[in-house]
């Protein structure tokens, strides 16, 4: 018998802030954090300036236990503090039973400590490495700072996987719980702002250009969109057995329900609706629910042509109804491996708050977009017991949890 799995934390870094207060201060105003980059203004064959950039001041940590994170590290770290300090599990012994680990990633780690390992090949030196250059530079230095910090003994699991990072490493995490593996993992993805990011973007004609109009962009779903704006940040889950969470008299803010994850199989950037939705199935079957019980979508909302459309139609498809839907994107940007975990957070909270953040700059809808319930204005008061949120990644990477209002705790 597969065993039940609760959300006992939560936490993000981003734009919007780290605390309920604040983010839930920034969704009610209807108003993005999306600024023009001045010092971007040098890049001079890139023609988007935008960028969601963190407020960001690290915690006054140890010294020793912070030496090796980057920028995205740092991010990571903090949202799983965060996470951590709402579970009530800092300093518990079960972190060093072998039976809680990590699930953590990001589209890339820091760039500056990247740029300095490629210094020794360009500059035919070794003046900028030192002890920690590699571990700010590796793959998994989120998911290893994370395991480090908490001295936590048991599985690691790393998912860098772009744009699906953050809510690949939850649905991961769900399973290894789920199938009796772990019994608590510390699960969620990180990415820091670079103008790399936008660069690649920018290259493939899906960053938006309204320089001088950043308060109006992102736009997902509007008929006038012209692109994403990137993002930075970092999300965490706490997940917790079921029953362990009870035992030690935890609050459980969400019992995760289902996850689906597949892939397109077919083209690298160019999204699918058929397999789009095959994941959004996945998750229902997972859940074992029908689709009506479902009264909130998180989309993934990039604001790009192809990546509205096809995302829109698969979610009808599947749900075959105007279900109501909203994307946190047009308020944070795109976060990249964060968006998963941010987004996941974010819809259990509005869950139990029972309102739900609009589509702000949503104006006219794209008429080759799916007949759905498109949030705007104030938002919308819905008191539902399930929510899914959907992220979709280069590689043709498609994911979807389903989150449910838990109803039974202490």
């Amino acid at each position: 018998m597969k065993r039940r799995v609760a959300v006992t934390g939560g936490g993000i870094v981003s734009s919007i802030g780290s605390d309920e207060a604040a983010i839930f201060k920034t969704l009610e105003e209807g108003k993005n954090r999306v600024r023009r980059m001045e010092e971007w203004e040098k890049y001079t064959q890139m023609n988007t300036m935008l960028a969601a950039p963190v407020d960001f001041i690290m915690p006054d940590y140890p010294r020793k236990k912070i030496r090796g994170m980057g920028r995205v590290g740092q991010f990571a770290l903090v949202a799983a503090d965060n996470a951590m300090k709402l579970s009530a599990l800092i300093d518990n012994p079960a972190l060093t039973s072998g039976r809680a680990g990590v699930a953590f990633g990001s589209s890339m780690s820091s760039v500056d400590a990247m740029l300095d390992i490629y210094g020794v090949l360009i500059n035919n030196d070794m003046k900028n490495i030192n002890a920690t250059t590699y571990i700010r530079a590796m793959p998994h230095t989120c998911a290893v700072n994370i395991e480090v910090f908490y001295g936590l003994t048991g599985r690691i699991i790393t998912t860098n996987t772009a744009c699906t990072a953050g809510s690949m490493a939850i649905g991961l995490a769900y399973e290894a719980i789920q199938n009796g593996i772990q019994d608590i993992i510390i699960a969620g993805g990180a990415d820091e702002l670079s103008p790399v990011d936008a660069a690649i973007f920018d290259t493939l004609f899906a960053a938006s250009t309204r320089n001088d109009y950043p308060e109006l962009t992102p736009a997902a779903f509007d008929k006038s969109r012209d692109g994403l704006v990137v993002g930075e940040g970092a999300g965490a889950l706490v997940l917790e057995e079921w029953e362990h969470a009870v035992k030690r008299g935890a609050y459980i803010f969400a019992e995760v329900a289902g996850f689906g994850t597949n892939t397109d199989g077919r083209h690298v950037t160019q999204p699918m609706a058929e397999t789009m939705g095959g994941a959004l199935q996945l998750a229902l079957n997972d859940a074992g629910i029908n689709p009506d019980l479902i009264g909130y979508v998180n989309m993934h909302g990039t604001a790009t042509d192809a990546g509205d459309i096809a995302e829109s139609h698969a979610t009808y498809d599947v749900f075959k109804r105007a279900v109501p839907v909203s994307t946190l994107k047009n308020f944070t940007g795109h976060t990249l491996g964060a968006c998963g975990a941010v987004e996941a957070w974010v819809s259990i909270l509005m869950m139990n708050r029972k309102w739900f953040m609009p589509n702000i700059n949503l104006k006219e809808l794209d008429p080759l977009c799916a007949p759905l319930d498109y949030i705007t204005g104030a938002g919308r008061e819905i008191d539902t017991g399930y929510v899914m949120t959907n992220n979709f990644a280069f590689g043709g990477i498609n994911t979807s949890l389903i989150f449910k209002k838990a109803d039974s705790r202490n």
